[in-house]
């Protein structure tokens, strides 16, 4: 038997559906049950430091995601199952391969420009509202603290 990425989503996404009814039978016995204990849990099995995920952090982050209001769609299952086993997208494979690269090796020297400027300006504003509200020595007049 020869399942499609699409197929393996929709497996997992009903799985992740089954899940999701444990967790909410679970938590309508033991109230807070769910944001004590199992959602650290679940978020460290998922693994979600890395970028892109591991084929084996999948699941958890799918339960992960039903968490939320919003469950995961078999589309975006299926996006995350192609960066797991590092296969592009099926429609973006194409045209995404040759255009990617030059865009990538040419904004590199403009966007750091910027960023070096924004930090000079945080630095000193930094430097200034730290001047304007640390009181002196004795004196505990904190009338321009909220000020800055």
């Amino acid at each position: 038997m020869n399942l499609s990425t699409e197929q393996l989503a929709e497996l997992l996404a009903g799985i992740a559906r089954a899940q999701q009814a444990i967790v909410d039978a679970v938590e309508s016995e033991n109230g807070g049950w769910k944001n004590t204990h199992m959602l650290p849990k679940v978020t460290s099995a998922a693994n979600m430091r890395l970028a892109t995920p591991r084929l084996i952090d999948v699941p958890s982050r799918i339960l992960l995601r039903s968490q939320s209001r919003v469950p995961m769609d078999v589309p975006t299952i299926v996006r995350m199952l192609n960066e797991a086993v590092g296969a592009a997208a099926p429609a973006a494979a194409a045209p995404a391969a040759p255009v990617a690269a030059p865009a990538a090796a040419a904004p590199a020297a403009p966007v750091a420009a910027p960023v070096a400027a924004a930090a000079v300006v945080g630095a000193g504003v930094v430097a200034a509202t730290a001047a304007e509200s640390t009181p002196t020595a004795g004196n505990d007049d904190l009338s321009n603290f909220f000020d800055t």
